[in-house]
């Protein structure tokens, strides 16, 4: 049977959202990795499956990584999401709850749906709710060793776990080449985000990010309110910061006890119907 597919992007970061009522069955992880793949399927950085029912939320939302791993938070997706729901008229410009593995969020969409802001929720740097392996504290300025280089990091949860490192250069080389080591390091047992951190001044930041189950990444929400956090807890900048990504920026604003609001666009790039045909194997 086919089902229908919607794709946006968030500064780069593409998603399919796909309403879950329109499948004829729950996706499989071979049917996720077929849809993400560049070549052979639609080609995104992962579904988004919603709106689902919730009793905690006014809508419900599944993030799924393009190799088939469930993401607790991402908040280009949620931005996406909140695009979409507004598209369907589901919403309007009022604030509205969404629920993930990761935590509830509050959205609201605004400039006729191109521009959304989320309550991200709260960062932690506790090693436990992160986590991190090692006795409980906040993992700040430790060292790692990946690749035959040392690198001093920072760990932070929004939901889903982050690794940054403050760095006095970065580049999109360096995400490539550290940033799967990383994600998979035994120091983090979920497996990582990874963030390389150039701190331009007390109002801009830099990062390059390797996003765990969908690799290199043009621009990411969550690693955007992780990066802000821990440069603010660092000292290196204030509570607005502009974050600087290939992709483009997000906005991030830091309140008490780094409850975090990110505002960035969203557009639409297609509607479409994807076809049983593509997950027949080839003899």
């Amino acid at each position: 049977m086919h089902f229908d597919f919607t794709k946006y992007h968030a500064l780069g970061n593409d998603y399919i959202v796909i309403d879950p009522r329109n499948l004829p069955s729950p996706l499989t992880v071979p049917q996720v990795k077929t849809i993400c793949h560049r070549n052979f399927g639609v080609g995104s950085d992962g579904i988004l499956l919603g709106p689902l029912l919730t009793d905690s939320a006014q809508f419900g939302l599944k993030i799924i990584n393009p190799d088939g791993s469930e993401a607790e938070k991402s908040g280009n997706g949620l931005r996406i999401f909140s695009r979409y729901l507004w598209d369907k008229k589901l919403v309007r410009e009022a604030e509205f709850t969404i629920m993930t593995l990761g935590g509830l969020v509050r959205s609201t969409v605004s400039a006729g749906g191109r521009s959304v802001r989320v309550e991200m929720g709260k960062v932690s740097f506790d090693s436990e709710k992160i986590p991190v392996v090692g006795a409980r504290r906040e993992v700040l300025n430790e060292e790692i060793t990946v690749g035959g280089r040392e690198f001093n990091y920072c760990a932070a949860t929004i939901g889903n776990p982050h690794c940054v490192l403050p760095l006095t250069e970065i580049s999109p080389d360096m995400a490539h080449e550290f940033g799967p080591l990383l994600e998979i390091h035994p120091h983090f047992p979920n497996r990582t985000n990874v963030q390389f951190l150039k701190v331009l001044d007390r109002e801009n930041i830099q990062i390059e990010i390797w996003e765990r189950g969908a690799g290199y990444t043009l621009a990411s929400g969550s690693s955007s309110s992780a990066a802000a956090a821990v440069a603010h807890r660092l000292g290196l900048v204030g509570r607005h910061i502009s974050v600087h990504m290939p992709g483009g920026i997000i906005e991030i604003e830091i309140g008490d006890q780094f409850s975090i609001r990110m505002t960035g666009p969203v557009t639409r790039v297609s509607e479409g119907v994807i076809d049983p045909e593509i997950f027949r194997v080839e003899k």
